[in-house]
């Protein structure tokens, strides 16, 4: 299988002059490490210094006092593996292939009656002539690791140690911890291939960050790329007891307790709908409350063995997340609140995430940017920053180091092609960001959605008709970046029951 990989690379790296000799041009020893610590499904407003009062983060916060927070990064779907997919090749999903979560909900429940269209089939593993960035950097004298969560591969050949990752400790096809008969989800035993399970009561997000830091023994004074993907906060929800009891204590001393704290008064949510369709509106929920004080603590662990390695001051930390927090289904266990909906959703509340880039040359250390980034640019931005040559030119992101420095970004297009139902009352369709204006192209209910993000963050009032000009100008630049990109769309559902949708 591993030979797969490099036949299949082959044919790419080889039309690259990358030099035999480059690690004998940059002395490995002044290369930075990079941390790159992804969390999954969680949201913007997750974070103490993202807004929250109820969530506690004072590891992450004070990362984003020694970095730069910002304010208008997004994640390149509102779902898990594309976005992966995008971190892991500087590529927009249209173009690995994967626009869903893998293997999506079109695997069990394709054209049900309730789908007015039909999902077309994509990609299930991300292709192995791809060139990731773990194979990228391992190019420029990196040794590479990935502790947690890949997502990006169906079966054993597409997985992390055969797509440029040395150590593997973690990932593999699920998106989600495991919780069967025989496995516990967060908690040993894990029910994982590439993770042997812990001692009982073990908790997985500590022993992600054990094997991280295991990891960062070995290597020594070696440039390293670790790519910490946590498990959390996925579902299933499952923290430690004392936290749970931790943030119960804190919800009743708020008076979260007595507060509602869903609802599903909500334009999107039809009568027919099940409960399980419902809309948190405020941060109280102790169990996920818990698992982000792991998260936290566990940030703060990997830090500390940084700093005791005397490593720190020669690593660069990027802190984000795969897509917006889980609000509207599924126990909906966060709010997203200033933002509309949340996860699978291409509201705000679906695909702006959480972003902290600690580089330790930064120019702007403490301070916040609101130019819009997307997960496409995290390839580019870390070969500029580790001044590694790069294997692959083409790629859609683009280095954002200027931010870092304290210039600025040509004003860009950002773009979002989401033609899948989900789990969380998705309706799919299209998005498109260019400075303050964001387009929706809806495909259930045929409509383009126009806002003003600067004076409307929460989406709540579409100024489309208002704004023909504008509405046709992002349209165009959609549907031309779909046609250059043969985005794949979606078909009738001919079993569909016809019901009225909202216009």
């Amino acid at each position: 299988m591993f030979s797969t990989k490099l036949k299949a690379g082959a044919a790419t790296l080889a039309m690259i002059p990358l030099a035999a000799g480059l690690n004998s041009c940059n002395n490995s020893s002044e290369k930075p490490n990079v941390v790159f610590i992804l969390l999954d499904d969680m949201g913007y407003t997750d974070l103490g210094c993202y807004g929250s009062t109820f969530y506690e983060t004072p590891n992450i916060d004070r990362l984003a006092s020694e970095g730069i927070r910002f304010t208008d990064a997004y994640a390149s779907c509102p779902v898990s593996s594309p976005t992966r997919s995008s971190v892991m090749t500087g590529k927009y999903t249209v173009r690995t292939g994967i626009t869903d979560w893998i293997p999506g909900r079109q695997a069990s429940k394709s054209g049900l009656p309730d789908d007015k269209l039909v999902a077309l089939p994509f990609n299930l593993n991300l292709r192995l002539e791809e060139v990731t960035l773990a194979e990228a950097l391992k190019q420029n004298g990196y040794r590479t690791m990935i502790s947690g969560k890949w997502h990006l591969g169906e079966t054993e050949e597409y997985w992390p140690e055969y797509q440029g990752f040395d150590v593997n400790s973690g990932g593999f096809s699920k998106g989600s911890p495991v919780r069967n008969k025989t496995a516990n989800g967060f908690f040993s035993p894990y029910g994982n291939p590439r993770l042997e399970d812990g001692p009982e009561g073990e908790y997985l997000t500590d022993r992600q960050t054990d094997e991280a830091i295991k990891f960062i023994e070995e290597t020594g004074k070696n440039p390293f790329f670790l790519y910490l993907s946590y498990y959390a906060v996925h579902n299933p929800m499952q923290a430690k007891k004392e936290h749970i009891k931790k943030f119960t204590d804190k919800a009743v001393s708020m008076g979260l307790d007595s507060r509602e704290a869903f609802t599903r008064d909500k334009e999107w949510i039809r009568p027919e709908m099940s409960n399980n369709f419902k809309e948190r509106i405020i941060h109280s929920n102790p169990v996920y409350a818990g698992m982000i004080w792991s998260v936290d603590e566990n940030v703060g662990r990997l830090i500390d063995k940084l700093k005791e390695s005397k490593l720190y001051d020669n690593t660069i930390i990027i802190f984000t997340s795969d897509n917006g927090g889980l609000s509207t289904s599924e126990g909906s266990p966060t709010c997203n609140s200033p933002l509309r909906a949340g996860k699978g959703w291409l509201y705000e509340g679906g695909i702006r995430v959480p972003l902290i880039i600690r580089h330790p040359s930064a120019e702007k250390a403490g301070s916040t940017e609101s130019a819009p980034v997307s997960s496409i640019d995290f390839f580019p931005t870390i070969m500029e920053m580790t001044g590694s040559v790069s294997p692959v030119t083409d790629i859609d992101g683009i280095s954002i180091m200027p931010l870092l420095t304290g210039a600025s970004l040509a004003e860009r297009p950002l773009f979002w092609h989401y033609p899948h139902y989900s789990n969380q009352g998705v309706e799919p369709g299209s998005a498109v960001r260019l400075g303050r204006y964001k387009l929706i192209d809806n495909f259930e209910r045929e409509r383009l959605e126009l806002y003003d993000l600067e004076a409307d963050i929460s989406e709540t009032n579409d100024i489309s008709a208002s704004n023909p000009e504008k509405k046709n100008e992002l349209f165009n630049l959609l549907a031309d970046w779909r046609k250059k990109n043969n985005a794949r769309m979606m078909l009738p559902n001919p079993a569909w029951k016809n019901k009225t949708l909202n216009p």
